[in-house]
């Protein structure tokens, strides 16, 4: 796969004026005066949504008050909007759902999972994942008789760990750290091959690149929409469960809105048909309103030219940073959209940048962190978020002693 690299500023200002996502810029609240690169972390504003937050509040809410349930239709948008997401992550409709948040959504599939191998007790996953997966794969093993969670240091260990004893694998699609894509049809039939299952996170590629899970073949997947897919801020996860796992997967988290007949309030838990008996509990309706919102705007998106786009502005970042120590991958077919650097004074100098107007994020113990998103990043974005950081670098700057203070979160 061949990106071209635009070589100068007036490159990319052309390359800008004849963009086919250039009017999507106009859909998002962005900075003024200032480069937003952490959408690979948290997504910026869209311009409508605020208005679907106040009808949702001050009409559906305040006027319809109970009778929105079912006039505004509440009780389906789990479903409706799973079925939104779904073209983003190559699913069909009846297979993803709304609800609760990643971690949450893991536990409930990790020991759907574990039920369905009954006799294997391992799950394996990658020391480097995003910790909370991790977390939650320790947490749910515990809960059975012989459970164990097995992080391997490489994927390329992966062939030698799954031997009979391994229920399930759960990866990261893209790598949050590095910006690594893995081939997760190649990985799935490697797992499938062992008889386990293959469990995706895509939270770090759902809306920045095109996924087929039916195509892969994939059992399950759990994914945010507070990154690319810009709904807000602890805005709701989603699950997808391939259709021949939902007769018979057991999910651990028995809640009311998952019974066949929530509003029969028999006392007995039957589970609801299809991708219904993997809801707990209702989503909260105001975060559901952020994403509803992003999601008029993700209905007039290609892909294909998302993806291309994204390919060219990490291209031509790296290219602008090639003499620093770029640990995302150089071939296009191996990375998502992100750019990972790694300086040992990363936070500073990230902090540095944050001043200039410049917001990356910084990952311990020391990745500095840049998420290209093509809705609304441009190609002068790139180039003059590459100056800064460079200037940046050349300057010292980086070392007043202000950009050394952490807070809470970094």
């Amino acid at each position: 796969m061949t990106v071209s690299v635009p070589a100068s500023r007036a490159e990319c200002a052309a390359l800008d004026a004849v963009d086919p996502l250039a009017a999507l810029r106009k859909e998002f609240t962005l900075p003024a005066n200032g480069i937003y690169l952490d959408g690979n972390s948290l997504g910026v504003l869209p311009v409508r949504t605020p208005e679907i937050v106040r009808r949702t509040v001050e009409e559906e809410w305040g006027q319809g008050l109970i009778t929105s349930w079912n006039a505004a239709g509440w009780t389906e948008l789990p479903f409706v909007l799973g079925d939104r997401i779904a073209p983003l992550v190559g699913a069909g409709a009846g297979e993803v759902l709304v609800c609760d948040s990643v971690s949450v959504n893991l536990f409930k599939l990790l020991t759907a999972a574990l039920r369905l191998r009954p006799g294997r007790r391992t799950v394996l996953g990658e020391r480097d994942t995003f910790p909370t997966d991790l977390y939650i794969a320790e947490g749910v093993t515990g809960l059975f008789e012989g459970g164990r969670s097995v992080l391997l240091d490489s994927l390329d260990d992966l062939d030698a760990h799954l031997d009979d004893s391994v229920a399930a694998v759960v990866l990261s699609q893209v790598d949050y750290r590095t910006g690594v894509l893995l081939d997760m049809a190649e990985i799935t039939e490697r797992v499938h091959r062992a008889g386990a299952l293959m469990i995706w996170d895509l939270c770090h590629s759902a809306g920045a690149l095109p996924i087929d899970l039916t195509a892969c073949d994939v059992d399950f997947a759990v994914g945010c929409t507070y990154k690319y897919l810009n709904a807000g801020p602890c805005a709701p996860g989603f699950l997808y469960a391939a259709p021949r796992h939902h007769a018979v997967a057991e999910q651990p988290l028995t809640g009311w809105f998952g019974h066949a007949e929530p509003f029969a309030f028999t006392p007995e838990y039957r589970p609801a048909d299809g991708i219904g008996r993997f809801l707990t509990s209702f989503p909260s309706l105001l975060a559901l309103a952020g994403l509803r919102a992003s999601l008029e705007i993700w209905e007039q998106v290609d892909l294909n030219q998302v993806r291309a786009k994204s390919l060219a502005l990490t291209g031509l970042f790296m290219d602008q940073c090639a003499d620093l120590e770029v640990v995302t991958p150089v071939q296009p077919e191996r990375r998502g959209s992100q750019v990972a650097i790694r300086f040992p004074d990363g936070f500073a100098v990230v902090q540095a940048l944050i001043e200039r107007g410049v917001i990356g994020d910084f990952r311990a113990p020391d990745l500095m962190r840049f998420g290209f998103t093509p809705l609304y990043s441009s190609y002068t974005d790139a180039w003059d978020a590459a100056q800064a950081l460079r200037e940046v670098l050349a300057s010292g700057e980086w070392r007043a002693e202000r950009f050394g203070r952490r807070g809470a979160v970094t």
